[in-house]
């Protein structure tokens, strides 16, 4: 057992990775391709070519066993993660019949199938009509449906990514009720799809023969033949287990398996999650997401272009320090986090609200990003600064919003994502919330928890609590300064927690006479 590894594939939004973790939860070897993260064939939407996905996978796999101690008969298993909300439609030949669409395109539609009277009725009373006509606009099957009829007509399933990758791997339409994140029939508090008399079935033009199998986390679905070993390296006959989607995996990957820990995802989108065994919806009428434990819950709180917005900084005004960081052959993070220390905690007034995207219900299909605070002394490193801070206010809003619905205290954070890499970024975290925040042993968190999937599957561990308990462990820890957190404190209650509420009519008025963002 000591020398088993395990392969974990996780395709994310700007790369897939190829990774090998021992039973300790340690990298043994690695290979990434980047790609380009989608093409824009019209103004908001963002797609991307399906069968790149596949050979980026494949050229990761072969590029894994060329890496040192890469040892293909030492492979017990393989398990896929990947990002999450992107579909794609395949024939009756599971040849994909157009590009796929991503978790960041912004189409939607007003031709969409009606829901019943009694569930109107029904949905009025509850006063989340609203959201419901949103889940119908937004989704992609109705789109497809209603502007691309004749690929609707030969579609024979409709697959999210990961449903797609583990088809290509192992040739079954199957994929983890940990997965089904996205605009679906899926009963999220039953973890399977929906009953025959969920109104989804009315909101959606799908049928149930369209959708795969769904299995839980940790179930062998299939192994790896001749074919696809030729193109990946990987052993055949190797089985292939379920994992979940990225954030999940990287919830148990970070070691979050109980309801005080708090898991700060800084990736794309910012996210804080606690897994529970209860059903708790943090959002009234927004369900939980399912855990990449089975039978659990993501109690997850998002900002949808997260950490996005750094990487935005950085490349709109980081010019400076990336071409630093090749002369001087240090990593770019390095030179931003000395930006960032050049600021004191606050960044001088300089107060950021990161709804950069709309949401749902909170916030509002109305929300736009603001920065307000701008005076003479003001730089980009406080912007940048303002950036890091901004998010750390919105999920600490999250992490609230979590305690008063769930009943449990939030005692401990770790931290995740391309973002857990910066002490700067994890220090102002500490701060804001006033909490020893942890950074996990190992960066690739998402893929350690499609590893943990997968050994407990194949009986290498008894269960996800020994798993996690095995593979996972902190890495360096952050205490609050005791000063910036008062201060950081004041600033939260008294300017941060009553900006939205202020912006908010102001907001809908932009969106009135600009069109922008369109009302659902």
């Amino acid at each position: 057992m000591t020398n088993k590894t395990i392969l974990a594939i996780d395709n994310g939004t700007q790369s897939v990775r190829a990774i090998l973790f021992d039973l300790q939860g340690n990298i043994v070897a690695k290979a990434q391709v980047h790609f380009e993260s989608y093409f824009s064939a019209h103004p908001g939407w963002a797609e991307h070519d399906p069968e790149d996905y596949w050979q980026s996978l494949c050229r990761a796999c072969q590029q894994l066993w060329e890496q040192p101690g890469a040892d293909k008969a030492a492979v017990a298993g393989v398990a896929v993660t990947t990002q999450r909300g992107t579909v794609i439609n395949v024939g009756i030949d599971g040849v994909p019949l157009r590009p796929a669409i991503t978790w960041l395109d912004q189409r939607r539609t007003d031709v969409a199938p009606q829901v019943g009277m009694w569930w109107n009725l029904a949905f009025r009373l509850a006063r989340v009509k609203g959201t419901i006509d949103y889940f119908r606009g937004e989704a992609e099957i109705n789109w497809i449906k209603a502007h691309q009829p004749d690929v609707w007509a030969r579609t024979h399933k409709f697959l999210l990514l990961s449903g797609y990758l583990n088809y290509r791997l192992c040739g079954r339409y199957v994929d983890s009720t940990g997965s089904q994140v996205a605009y679906l029939p899926f009963d999220y508090k039953r973890q399977r799809w929906a009953g025959p008399r969920d109104w989804k079935w009315q909101a959606l033009a799908i049928t149930p023969q369209m959708l795969p199998e769904l299995v839980a986390p940790g179930t062998v679905i299939g192994k790896i033949d001749d074919a696809v070993a030729a193109l990946t390296g990987i052993p055949a006959g190797t089985p292939l287990l379920a994992a979940a989607a990225d954030k999940a995996c990287e919830v148990i990957g970070a070691g979050c398996q109980a309801p005080h820990i708090g898991c700060l995802s800084y990736g794309t989108t910012a996210t804080i999650n606690t897994t529970s065994r209860r059903y708790v919806e943090v959002t009234p009428f927004i369900p939980p997401y399912p855990a990449a434990i089975p039978d659990t819950y993501s109690t997850e709180v998002q900002i949808f272009r997260g950490y996005w917005m750094v990487n935005w900084f950085k490349e709109q005004f980081g010019h400076h320090e990336r071409a630093r960081a090749l002369e001087e052959d240090v990593a770019p993070e390095q030179l931003f986090d000395e930006l960032v220390n050049a600021v004191p905690a606050g960044a001088m007034g300089l107060m950021l609200q990161p709804y950069w995207s709309p949401g749902i219900r909170v916030p509002g299909p109305e929300a736009k990003g603001a920065i307000i605070g701008f005076g003479d002394v003001h730089t980009r490193a406080h912007v940048y600064r303002a950036i890091l801070e901004g998010l750390a206010y919105a999920l600490r809003e999250g992490k609230e919003r979590t305690e008063k619905r769930s009943g449990v205290p939030i005692t401990e954070l770790r931290v995740s994502g391309g973002g857990s890499q910066s002490d700067a970024a994890m220090q102002l975290t500490a701060d804001i919330f006033g909490l020893p925040t942890a950074r996990p042993h190992v960066y690739e968190t998402s893929g350690l928890g499609a590893a943990i999937a997968a050994a407990v599957g194949l009986g290498l561990y008894p269960d996800f609590a020994a798993a996690i308990a095995a593979m996972t462990r902190i890495g360096r820890v952050f205490e609050p300064i005791a000063a910036n957190r008062v201060m950081y404190d004041r600033l939260y209650r008294q300017v941060y927690r009553k900006m939205y509420a202020r912006l908010q009519p102001m907001y809908a008025q932009i969106a009135e006479i600009t069109g922008y963002p369109k009302k659902p």
